[in-house]
């Protein structure tokens, strides 16, 4: 099992750029598949983003399209997810998944996450 850890949230002002870490603990880590969700209390988990297990691909929903964007190091065993132009809307506990030789856009393709860094942006 991998497990994910990720860091990087905190608190920002609208219109200011974020960079979230996800370290995994298996160093094959190239071979999975991630992707990015995130969650308001009390609302149904979203997802943001994600990146093929071979990192040629990435997706992104209509909601962050042009705004985010997702890149690994495989040195250092890390998903990243940059996030420009933070508006109030995007605040959220930020949780990274992994899937084993493959990707996707829900939850249920991911067997792995990590806990969760919380991202505040206000107006």
């Amino acid at each position: 099992q991998v497990q994910l850890v990720e860091s990087g949230g905190g608190s920002v002002q609208a219109g200011d750029s974020l960079r979230l870490s996800c370290t995994a603990s298996d160093g094959a880590f190239k071979n999975y598949g991630t992707g990015w969700f995130r969650q308001v209390s009390g609302q149904e988990r979203e997802f943001v983003g994600a990146l093929s297990w071979n990192g040629e691909r990435t997706y992104f929903p209509p909601s962050v399209k042009g705004h985010f964007a997702i890149s690994r190091d495989n040195a250092v065993n890390t998903l990243f997810l940059q996030m420009n132009r933070l508006t109030p809307e995007d605040t959220a506990v930020y949780f990274c998944a992994a899937r084993q030789w493959g990707w996707g856009n829900t939850e249920g393709k991911y067997p792995y996450w990590g806990q969760g860094t919380q991202v505040t942006v206000s107006s």
